[in-house]
């Protein structure tokens, strides 16, 4: 397979253009039938984008690999999520504060895209963290 296709550098990839907070390069990682599962729900692109929108704008995300592990077409991560609340999100206020809180990713990559993609994270933790109620 070619090393721009692989299954980690399509998530290395992936990572990059998150916490470059490009939007387009992360639509052009996902087959255009992937579906997206996380703590706010599951989705297609359209229902995915407007979430990473928000937390990259408002919360100012931005992950740190910490380990990475792969078998034929499925990726997992482990990250630390970090963050300011610097902008409105998810109906909110910024408050200005800071988050710090582990994460991870699962990832079945098929042609060179994100077929699946399905995410955990404690947002209880960050809701604290951030002031929220």
């Amino acid at each position: 397979m070619d090393a721009d296709t692989s299954p980690e550098s399509v998530v290395l990839q992936y990572v990059d253009a998150f916490n470059r907070g490009d939007l387009a390069a992360l639509a052009d990682l996902l087959a255009d039938d992937a579906e997206i599962q996380g703590v706010l729900g599951k989705g297609k692109i359209d229902f995915v984008l407007p979430i990473w929108k928000q937390l990259i704008e408002g919360y100012g995300m931005q992950l740190t690999i910490e380990e990475m592990i792969s078998r034929d077409d499925v990726v997992a991560v482990r990250y630390t999520e970090r963050g300011t609340f610097a902008a409105p999100a998810f109906g909110q206020a910024p408050t200005g504060k800071s988050y710090e809180l582990p994460a991870m990713e699962w990832f079945t990559i098929r042609d060179g895209k994100i077929a699946r993609r399905w995410g955990a994270r404690d947002g209880a933790s960050q809701a604290r963290q951030l002031g929220l109620a």
